[in-house]
């Protein structure tokens, strides 16, 4: 049995959910989105909530079970609560800032880097250090967050780059003369 899986997931207000065949759609204040379940798995709307269980009890519907409960989990948060990654920049001379759509990386590279938000994803910089990416797929807007990251990832000997708002480095101690 699935610790995950066997619990409904709460539909909150303002939220509904419409299931037709294998799709579940959600729609919530931020939006609307859907996802297909796989066959192995049978979704219903109950009072309690999405219940989700196993159509037959092979191992593959056992794994699906509770994966496919904490999807359509997600896509419940998403349209009501939205996702959210907070980046920080660390380095001399690195900055970020919204151009537009588009975000703008100055990261100590003799080029500035140019950064387009994919669909629905929206991008906010609070201030020249901060970055915080938003939006209701918590896919994507973890993708996105990584795609930025990726760019100058944090090295261990200065700090230097861009980092998680509660990430931690390890860092390493320089050369011994």
């Amino acid at each position: 049995m699935s610790r995950i899986g066997k619990k409904p997931v709460a539909i909150p207000d303002g939220v509904t959910a419409s299931i037709d065949g294998d799709v579940i759609s959600v729609k919530g204040p931020k939006g609307e989105a859907s996802a297909q379940v796989v066959k192995e798995v049978s979704v219903t709307l109950a009072e309690t909530g999405v219940v989700i269980m196993p159509r037959n009890e092979t191992k593959r519907a056992r794994s699906m079970w509770g994966m496919q409960r904490s999807l359509v989990n997600n896509l419940v948060e998403g349209v009501s609560k939205g996702f959210s990654k907070e980046l920080e920049l660390r380095g001399t001379g690195y900055r970020a800032q919204l151009q537009g759509t588009n975000l703008r990386l100055q990261l100590g590279f003799s080029h500035e880097v140019i950064f387009p938000p994919p669909e629905g994803i929206d991008i906010q910089c609070p201030s020249q250090t901060e970055i915080v990416v938003s939006g209701i797929d918590k896919q994507k807007v973890g993708q996105a967050a990584a795609k930025i990251r990726s760019y100058r990832p944090p090295e261990p000997y200065k700090g230097k780059g861009i980092r998680y708002k509660s990430e931690y480095v390890f860092m390493k101690e320089g050369k011994k003369k």
